[in-house]
């Protein structure tokens, strides 16, 4: 299936690993063009080398306003047909364990610079009467995850915006969604399950088999996997598919709207 997305031109966060690793390479693979954004100087310019006419580079962390704004200002007066909006989470614990310290670092870390990125590039994607705007969360907006309150509860902050966002943008041409994917080999999550082993006393195997099998196709999900519905949703096809949350997650949502 053509994509239709040969040259048209996407912003990327966390380019050099994981989701957004996966993502990026996904629309090199279509002919599109990037513009990576990642922490890590080395492995951004490593990335860079290997797809040098296809991708630009911006070093940086995209949840710094600095950093947005010199993002906004690179774009200039060129196309811009979508952005992936991704970064990473905020620490794993539970309720109980939570300072207001934590609280006021995640709305900033989960939230605040999703809004501020977007209402930046949204005067570019309504002149254009065209855009692709695609968050990733996680299930917790949809079920809560032990020992994830910070994320449970601010994830749903964003999808909220881009819902709301969604029905106000949407007969100009530009769609926004979330992904929403469950557990996939991904460090983030590596995390979570060393968190879960280290207060449960169990080892990081013990603690992944009982996971998996608690998945209904048995594993965890592959970024390449999850990118390859990202990549749909950046593209024109998807046109008639605005303000959902759509779960990537092996069919661990129990409702019948998963």
């Amino acid at each position: 299936m053509d994509l239709q997305l040969k040259d048209k031109l996407f912003l990327i966060g966390g380019a050099t690993a994981g989701f957004g690793n996966a993502v990026a390479r996904a629309l090199i693979a279509e002919g599109a063009k990037v513009i990576a954004v990642a922490r890590n100087a080395e492995n951004l310019s490593e990335f860079q080398s290997q797809f040098p006419y296809q991708i630009e580079a911006i070093n940086g962390d995209i949840t710094d306003g600095e950093i947005i704004d010199e993002i906004v200002n690179y774009i200039g007066d060129r196309k811009l047909d979508g952005i992936f909006v991704n970064a990473g989470g905020p620490p794993a614990k539970p309720a109980l364990e939570t300072t207001m310290e934590d609280w006021d670092l995640a709305w900033f870390t989960v939230v605040r610079w999703k809004i501020d990125l977007t209402l930046k590039l949204m005067p570019k994607f309504r002149e254009q009467a065209y855009g692709r705007i695609l968050f990733v969360e996680s299930v917790s907006v949809k079920q809560p995850i032990e020992n994830l309150v910070l994320s449970n509860s601010l994830r749903m902050a964003v999808v909220g915006f881009a819902k709301t966002l969604s029905q106000e943008v949407g007969k100009e041409g530009i769609t926004v969604n979330v992904l929403a994917p469950g557990y996939h080999d991904t460090h983030a999550v590596k995390r979570v399950l060393q968190k879960k082993a280290d207060s449960s006393g169990k080892s990081y195997e013990e603690i992944q088999r009982s996971l998996e099998n608690n998945i209904p196709v048995g594993r965890m999900g592959l970024p390449n996997e999850f990118a390859s519905l990202a990549v749909w949703l950046l593209s024109p096809l998807s046109a008639y598919i605005t303000g959902q949350t759509i779960s990537v997650d092996g069919g661990v949502m129990a409702g019948s709207f998963g």
